[in-house]
């Protein structure tokens, strides 16, 4: 029988004449990993505050462990969306003021900093600053001084919110640790693909909470297939696919582009197979792959939201320029497709090299993804690259320009979002966009009409003389974005543009991407969410200023040695830390109730894991191979990376496709 903590009885919450949840039920079992998703606005953190008693309900009936919330406060570790660290005291200061919050004795303080820390990986860094520590590391912190108190339950809201893949995969494996030990996790998260780790997830859209279920149930109602489609012409296949979509008899649903790929939502993967095969023949296209795969949560959830008439509406941009390749070929035909190029690109902080050796070229029409870990050295090489920040040693072309690289001339012709956002918060939202405007050199006369996209395209409208500041971050991330592209750059560069935006808004830039780099704009994204990553033509990792592999993402997930194989056992934390004995940790993890491992030698290593399991008595339920995803291969990228620099004493040569030393 299931031990019921947490019950969610009819919750509503108004402000004023905002209804912000509209009579909501749910239950959380203990040890339970419960995931609350749902886009900017929907309600999830009102629904934390009042679960975390900060905050009192309109109306329903809320019991944490049989009490109101606000009689059960010293139960619940609250995580909030901002940080809850005092960036001036160290990591030993943060601990002990939240401790003497909750009145923990010194030597109980003592036990558990030391095991909090341990699990965290933060043994070492006591006294070092929380200013200091990179965004994952600050999280990891937060949720020691959450968990100081021992607390029954654990409220996160949006706890991996730009942080990047390596800190995530261990955050959601000390949440496993925890939750096994009987800790009640409920997280409100947008990335979905994390959100796939949860026992079970809530859908919540405007207030409602849509739908309930494990990952296999959701996926199971979805009633859908996908089918992952290759070809070299992905804007004409778009094309015509969703033109079949219309036709009931092809069976396709939905059709999204994917950086070198198209994802193809279909009622029967047989019959839609077929006709996508017919479909190229009849439009003399190349289709050089087709294969089945599970739909996904985020299929799931954007279906769920576009049944229901929520999927935001999209706006063409209106251009006035000819495409920017066209202009390349008109004002400089020596160099027809390299926009941004980067030769033995390095730069010094002091004692520290932050990049080195960078080699780099994008073409015009393309989407490139700079990926890797916090400080790996993406923002320098952007800011290199932009003017804003001058190499120590290399050469950059951009625009076919390499020289007087901060000329206005120049930067008129490049769109720059940067990681921290960088709109006026105490200008109203017209003022900062025609700010923009005047910045860029926009005519005056094509002012008004970029601005009403921009204000249409973010849902806006009618609000535009809102204080920026008053915005949620997911909407300000929108804001910026068209603020950066309303001169219609030949080069745009968007640094962690999505980050804290939700699913619907996300699959809405992506579109908007899209568009522009077949207008020809050459475009450069860094991105810490890797399954929006898949969006780009090519990519390049990053560990620790190097550039270790680049390629499309079909070549990099193909390029990974070994088998990645998902396991299913009646005890999934025993068996990942019995696991975590015999392999690399890494190579272990905890994915709602399965476990995915890495093996590089599978025919030898999966009886001895049957046999490691059954001596301890863990039943293997299933076992099976499963493709590599783009998160799976950045981690093993970064781990293997680092482990051969451990084991050389520098950082060696970098990796390319297919092995070590070959060009991406």
């Amino acid at each position: 029988m299931t031990n019921i903590v947490i019950r969610v009885e009819g919750l509503n919450k108004r402000y004023g004449k905002l209804v912000a949840v509209k009579g909501i039920d749910f239950t959380v079992n203990q040890g339970e990993i419960f995931g609350l998703i749902g886009p900017d606005g929907a309600g999830k953190t009102t629904t934390f505050h009042i679960l975390s008693g900060v905050m009192e309900a309109s109306a329903g009936n809320i019991q944490i462990l049989g009490k109101l919330p606000r009689d059960a406060r010293l139960a619940i570790g609250y995580l909030t969306q901002q940080f809850s660290l005092y960036l001036d005291l160290s990591i030993d200061e943060n601990l002990r003021y939240s401790a003497g919050l909750r009145e923990v004795s010194e030597n109980i303080f003592v036990q558990r900093r030391n095991k909090y820390l341990r699990l965290m990986s933060l043994e070492k860094f006591g006294d070092r600053l929380a200013g200091r520590l990179s965004g994952g590391m600050k999280q990891k912190l937060a949720l020691c001084c959450a968990l100081i108190s021992q607390p029954q339950i654990l409220l996160l809201d949006e706890p991996t919110t730009g942080v990047d893949p390596v800190s995530r995969r261990e955050f959601w494996d000390v949440l496993a640790a925890i939750a096994a030990e009987g800790v009640t996790v409920v997280v409100a998260t947008p990335y979905l693909d994390e959100a796939e780790r949860c026992d079970r997830i809530a859908l919540m859209y405007a207030g409602e909470i849509q739908q309930i279920g494990t990952l296999s149930q959701l996926r199971e109602s979805l009633g859908l297939q996908r089918l992952e489609v290759r070809t070299n012409n992905i804007a004409a296949a778009e094309r015509v696919l969703h033109d079949a979509s219309n036709n009931l008899q092809t069976s396709i649903v939905d059709v999204q582009t994917f950086g070198d790929r198209l994802d193809v939502l279909v009622r029967d993967a047989v019959k839609a197979s077929a006709s996508v095969e017919k479909i190229f023949a009849q439009q003399q296209l190349q289709l050089n792959n087709i294969q089945a795969a599970d739909a996904t949560l985020e299929n799931v959830f954007v279906s769920r939201l576009r049944a229901s008439g929520n999927d935001p509406e999209f706006i063409s941009f209106p251009r006035t320029k000819t495409g920017a390749r066209d202009e390349k070929i008109a004002n400089d035909a020596h160099n027809l497709s390299v926009a941004i190029g980067a030769n033995k690109l390095s730069k010094v902080f002091g004692d520290f090299q932050a990049v080195k050796g960078v080699d780099l070229e994008i073409s015009y029409g393309e989407i490139y993804g700079l990926l890797g870990a916090n400080g790996a050295g993406k923002t320098t090489i952007i800011k290199m690259l932009c003017g804003l920040l001058e190499p120590t040693s290399g050469k950059i072309s951009l625009a076919g320009e390499t020289q007087n690289l901060r000329s206005s001339a120049l930067r008129k012709r490049i769109g720059y979002m940067s990681q921290k956002f960088t709109l006026y918060d105490d200008l109203t939202i017209i003022q900062n966009l025609e700010f923009y405007c005047g910045v860029y050199g926009v005519a005056r006369q094509l002012r008004r009409s970029k601005i009403d996209w921009v204000l249409r395209t973010c849902g806006l409208v009618g609000r535009e003389n809102m204080l920026t500041g008053q915005l949620p971050g997911g909407w300000k991330q929108r804001v910026a974005f068209g603020a950066s592209v309303m001169h219609e750059p030949e080069i745009l560069f968007l640094d962690e543009p999505t980050s804290g935006v939700d699913p619907l808004a996300r699959r809405q830039f992506w579109r908007l991407i899209n568009e522009f780099a077949r207008d020809g704009t050459a475009v450069l994204v860094t991105t810490h969410y890797l399954e929006e990553a898949e969006q780009c033509n090519r990519m390049g990792f990053m560990v620790a200023g190097e550039m270790v592999v680049q390629g499309s993402p079909s070549e990099i997930k193909a390029a990974q040695p070994g088998q990645l194989i998902e396991i299913v056992t009646d005890r999934t934390q025993d068996a990942s830390n019995l696991l975590k004995t015999q392999f690399a940790p890494w190579r272990v993890s905890i994915f709602g109730d399965r476990l995915h491992l890495v093996l590089d030698y599978p025919d030898a290593d999966i009886p001895r894991i049957r046999s490691i399991l059954q001596t301890d008595r863990i039943n293997i339920q299933s076992l099976r191979p499963i493709p590599f995803s783009l998160e799976d291969a950045f981690i093993g990228i970064v781990q293997r990376t680092e482990e051969e620099a451990r084991v050389q004493g520098d950082s060696g040569p970098p990796l390319g496709i297919g092995g070590r030393g070959g060009r991406g």
